[in-house]
């Protein structure tokens, strides 16, 4: 079992930064790809960038250049900078075991709570 939980989110103004975490609790050792997505109003949930080991890192083109994902020991974060209006979104922490969780919600096992983000023009 994975226990995820977020933390980080609020309201900032366009160009400023926020930097979110999530906390990975696990019953037992095991690799697994970690995400985050993130979901606006009336939108699907999409991946905005993904890690795996050392160095497997992929992020979605909107927010290549802005957006770093980086993990310490058992906390994933997400340095968000230059942010935009279009970032508003509840982000969510994702793990599973698949490699499909880079590009898509199916290679999700578990699921954080979710923590919102939302930035002003």
């Amino acid at each position: 079992q994975v226990h995820l939980a977020e933390s980080g989110g609020g309201s900032v103004q366009a160009g400023g930064s926020l930097r979110l975490s999530c906390l990975v609790s696990a019953d037992s050792r095991r690799d697994l790809y970690l995400a985050w997505f993130r979901q606006a109003p009336g939108k699907e949930r999409e991946g905005v960038a993904a890690i795996y080991g050392p160095s497997i890192i992929r992020y979605t083109p909107s927010v290549k250049g802005r957006f770093t994902i980086s993990r310490e020991k058992n906390v994933l974060y997400l340095s968000m900078n230059a942010v935009l209006p279009e970032d508003t979104a509840m982000y969510y922490c994702a793990a599973g075991s698949s490699p499909l969780l880079q590009f898509s919600i199916r290679g999700a096992n578990y699921w954080g709570q979710g923590t919102q983000v939302t930035v002003s023009a």
